[in-house]
């Protein structure tokens, strides 16, 4: 059952990660570079970064699970990888449930960011928002580096 427990930590923060990694590095992109216009490109995006979130906080929540049977007991919350994943679940929940919402209101507000003046004071909070979400995806990486580091290490 220890490998069974062991395996669930690191496919879980594997997939969570490799999901982070492929949108940010070959979907957004490519979604970027051929569809027809930049709002289409963020509207696909948004959607599988909301995909993405969801599975994540499933994976997270999986990982926390497998740690407090491994230390058959709620001590499996306090260990240094499991706190990385309980801060990976609260950026992720921060961003799904608090930026995204906002940053779709207003890209339904000014119909085309693209389109949307720069100076725009709708395309200038868009444009916060949007900055915020991805230093938030990028804590939850570096979180999420750290904690695969962390279980494989103290796997023994």
């Amino acid at each position: 059952m220890t490998h069974i427990l062991r395996f669930l930590q690191v496919f879980t923060l594997g997939t969570w990660l490799g999901g982070i990694l492929y949108l940010s590095f070959a979907v957004a992109p490519a979604a970027f570079g051929t569809l027809g216009s930049r709002d289409q490109a963020g509207a696909l995006v948004g959607l599988i970064l909301a995909r993405l979130h969801i599975f994540g906080m499933i994976f997270g929540v999986i990982y926390l699970l497998a740690s407090i049977a491994l230390d058959k007991s709620l001590g499996g919350f306090v260990r240094p990888a499991a706190l990385c994943v309980i801060l990976m679940l609260a950026l992720t929940a921060y961003s799904n449930w608090r930026v995204t919402p906002r940053m779709a209101n207003l890209r339904a507000q000014m119909v085309s960011v693209d389109r949307t003046p720069r100076d725009n004071p709708l395309r200038v909070e868009f444009g916060r928002l949007h900055r915020i979400s991805v230093r938030l995806e990028s804590g939850v990486l570096l979180l999420g580096l750290a904690a695969l580091f962390l279980t494989v290490r103290n796997h023994r």
